[in-house]
């Protein structure tokens, strides 16, 4: 019995998605094609050599296919749910550079790119996305969902919400706990807890919006 991985698709036709892509080949994956869900004219040329699927018609394909969503947004809830919908399975992405503790657990859809560390008894969720270059610490917990941008270090001990989006080159202190849907800004330090639906950015981080759901 053959143990290579299904053909995979790649949900989003952007930038980032040509970029997952290739963390997904070099992750050992055979990339199938991408699927969109908002601009039809998009299906009518292929994507970095790949074809382009409207994403009502990957049901024929949920059979021998796995998919993955590279949306950098958290609200990319919805593309998986209309992917589920029509019957595909969700693949877990780890660049080979990346190191993952045999201790901690990687949630079903979600991605580890190039170069980033996630380090002993830490969980995190479906669908999360740990961009490159980003530091997890020990027995962190990262809800589904959540964006972790290139650069981010979440320190041990960390609560992360769902849908939380932990900006480009962020730190959060340890034992720091973010509630769902708030947005870290780039480059901000957080040294206290964060509550839910709430903006933060500077050093240290303070309060700017209220009232959000991720980004």
């Amino acid at each position: 019995m053959s143990t290579e991985p299904a053909p995979l698709l790649v949900l989003g036709t952007r930038e980032f998605a040509v970029e997952i892509a290739d963390v997904a080949g070099q992750a050992g994956y055979q990339v199938a094609g991408f699927v969109e869900n908002w601009e039809r004219q998009r299906c009518a040329d292929p994507l970095d050599g790949l074809p382009v699927h409207w994403i009502d018609d990957v049901g024929e394909l949920a059979a021998t296919h796995m998919a993955v969503c590279a949306l950098g947004t958290t609200k990319r809830v919805e593309f998986v749910h209309q992917a589920e919908e029509r019957g595909l399975r969700f693949a877990t992405v780890v660049h080979p550079s990346a190191h993952v503790s045999a201790t901690s657990s990687i949630g079903e859809g979600s991605i580890v790119g190039v170069g980033s560390v996630v380090a002993a008894h830490t969980r995190l969720g479906r669908h999360v996305i740990v961009n490159r270059g980003c530091l997890i610490g020990h027995h962190t917990e990262i809800g589904d969902y959540a964006s972790i941008m290139a650069g981010a270090n979440v320190a041990g001990s960390c609560r992360i919400g769902e849908r939380t989006y932990v900006g480009m080159g962020a730190v959060v202190l340890d034992h720091v706990s973010i509630g769902p849907g708030s947005i870290v800004g780039a480059g901000a330090v957080v040294t206290g807890d964060v509550p839910a639906s709430v903006q933060v950015v500077g050093v240290p981080a303070r309060v700017v919006k209220e009232g959000v759901e991720g980004l």
